[in-house]
């Protein structure tokens, strides 16, 4: 199918695909490209790591049916991979992208990586203490929850008390500086983004996390013990959240693997809601549940 303006003023176009966990976005990622002449650049914090594969879900070669896909498996797991790395990483693949007259299509649910693309947030310059690192890794999320609640109270506010990751480089920027976490400030993009949102109910969703758990465990357990074997700990393993952290807790014998996929689906289930919390703040989302309404969308952002 021809797009009217596919092939015109691809300077001026991103299309973001975002949406809870299990929801389809890679689907629809890929079904947009297809139609579009479009190229697929993945907005997740897990599966921008190297053999994190069948945990984080990313998208398979045969799915990708040969619409190319940029920033997954990219980074090391045995190293922290940041925001401002990521959003570097995002505009270079857009720039690339466009030049050979595509259309990028930035597809996640990691909101913080959005944001940091269209809204061009300005990461704070604060080189990362891996000393420090090492010591608020022995504790709990709530213990480093609370730590960041009794200093920057604003920011515990906002943050996402279930990611380690994120608290740690919180405490880590107001130990370093002195002074709270600033305010993040902001750079936007100079032209119109179309945002699509998948809506799909709480009670179908929770189906469908059920559905790709049950589908991909023994995958998830292989996957964490070779995981294990390349050198990875079982700590920095937890650290990733969701299926990797209690896959290790079972390897580790510390829960029986009913209870490992009982946690999982709990887990999972607290994480979209999270995530629509997340998006549902953002006015500029356009929420879809079919494939004709994304259609007349994508047709009539392209025809600008």
């Amino acid at each position: 199918m021809d797009w009217p303006g596919q092939l015109s003023k691809m300077e001026n176009k991103l299309i973001v695909i975002v949406g809870p966990t299990a929801s389809g976005k890679s689907d629809l990622a890929v079904k947009i490209a297809k139609k579009i002449g479009g190229e697929v650049i993945s907005a997740d914090s897990r599966q921008i790591y190297a053999g994190m594969d069948i945990g984080s879900g990313k998208i398979t070669k045969k799915e990708m049916m040969g619409i190319p896909h940029h920033l997954l498996g990219v980074a090391n797991p045995r190293r922290q991979f940041s925001v401002a790395r990521f959003k570097k990483l995002a505009n270079e693949a857009i720039k690339k992208i466009r030049s050979e007259n595509k259309v990028p299509i930035l597809c996640g649910g990691t909101g913080l990586y959005i944001q940091s693309v269209v809204d061009g947030i300005l990461i704070p310059e604060v080189k990362p203490n891996f000393l420090l690192r090492s010591k608020l890794s022995r504790k709990t999320t709530a213990q480093l929850y609370e730590m960041l609640k009794k200093m920057d109270p604003r920011r515990a506010g906002s943050i996402d008390k279930f990611n380690p990751r994120r608290l740690i480089r919180a405490i880590e920027i107001i130990k370093t500086t002195g002074d709270i976490v600033p305010e993040l400030k902001k750079k936007p993009l100079p032209y119109p983004v179309l945002i699509i949102g998948i809506k799909i109910s709480q009670a179908r969703l929770a189906k469908l996390i059920k559905k790709r758990l049950l589908r991909r465990i023994s995958g998830l357990i292989a996957e964490v013990k070779k995981l294990r074997a390349s050198g990875l700990s079982y700590r920095r393993l937890e650290s990733f959240g969701l299926e990797y952290r209690f896959a290790a807790l079972y390897l580790q014998k510390k829960i029986s693997r009913l209870q490992m996929i009982e946690m999982i689906q709990n887990d999972s289930n607290h994480y979209a809601k999270r995530q629509m919390t997340w998006f549902r703040r953002d006015s500029r989302i356009n929420w879809v549940n079919d494939k004709k309404k994304t259609v007349l969308l994508t047709l009539k952002y392209l025809s600008r």
